[in-house]
């Protein structure tokens, strides 16, 4: 099992510095921000933008994974989002991850005047925004003078140009965001990892089973497209389902053993914030990572 970790885009820098070494420190394999500008019950709160977050996380870190807890098209082209995920790859030496989903129906959505999409016009846009993402991020094509061109619905590039060849071959991984069953599609086609939240509005042992059921469903699209399931890192993130992972010791194991007997790869909790959603105890955190992580120096 592999360990991540999120760490809001929230505090000072200095104070978020502490936070991104502590993950290091601690062991995490891979540490997360969301990719949102503002988000629910903290939007009136402070909240820094993702990608200098991460890339002065990467400037303090040597060895975590780095990644976007997860992307969307709402407010993101692929053109200049792409050549911002390539400098930050080459930033951190190859260490990035990109978490990206099909982008939810709150604030985000609107903000920049939009209306609201419907679920299927939401998918279809996600289907470019990725299948985009993933042509621009393998770089160009050598001695090309011409750039990258794609033509789209909802996207287009005309001799784009990226920064170079890619650090990480053939481009930064993907860990695709679904729960339905053409993201689930999507995931298998594109993705390097698949991560999941399960469903809204589920909690406790009926969230569990249905986390479950969508793992088959990942499986049943993989083996349509013809590729192994086992070749699709999974990631989940133990902060829903109606309880917060790091609440005890005992409560991220018993989450991770659940994890583990479904088969994911991977297990995301969120950094102990001190009061409302996802408060908890740095001690906590310690102390599971002492168990559970081997330190770094």
């Amino acid at each position: 099992m592999r360990y991540g970790i999120v760490i809001l885009p929230q505090d000072p820098w200095p104070e978020a510095a502490r936070k991104w070494r502590g993950a290091e420190r601690l062991g995490f394999d891979h540490g997360w921000t969301y990719d949102h500008l503002s988000w629910r019950s903290l939007a009136d709160e402070p909240w820094h933008a993702t990608i200098p977050t991460l890339t002065a996380a990467a400037l303090v870190t040597r060895e975590l994974r780095l990644g976007t807890f997860v992307s969307n098209p709402n407010f993101r082209h692929p053109v200049p989002f792409a050549k911002e995920l390539a400098t930050l790859d080459e930033l951190s030496g190859g260490r990035f991850l990109l978490g990206v989903g099909s982008g939810g129906t709150g604030f985000d959505a609107t903000v920049l005047g939009q209306r609201a999409y419907t679920g299927p016009e939401r998918h279809a846009r996600f289907t470019e925004f990725v299948t985009l993402l993933d042509l621009l991020l393998r770089g160009e094509a050598e001695g090309s003078t011409a750039g990258i061109d794609f033509s789209g619905d909802w996207f287009t590039a005309v001799g784009a140009r990226m920064v170079g060849a890619p650090v990480q071959a053939p481009r930064l991984p993907f860990v695709i965001a679904a729960n339905g069953p053409k993201g689930l599609r999507l995931a298998a086609t594109h993705g390097e990892g698949w991560v999941t939240t399960g469903p809204d509005g589920a909690t406790g042992d009926a969230w569990w089973a249905a986390v479950a059921t969508l793992a088959g469903r990942l499986d049943d699209a993989a083996h349509a497209l013809g590729r192994e399931p086992a070749s699709i890192d999974r990631y989940l993130n133990l902060d829903s389902g109606g309880s917060y992972s790091l609440q005890s010791v005992g409560a991220f194991d018993d989450a991770v053993g659940r994890a583990a007997e479904l088969g994911f790869t991977d297990v995301i909790s969120h950094w102990p914030r001190r009061s409302g959603i996802y408060a908890g105890s740095e001690d906590v955190l310690e102390a599971v990572a002492a168990a559970r992580m081997p330190p770094r120096a």
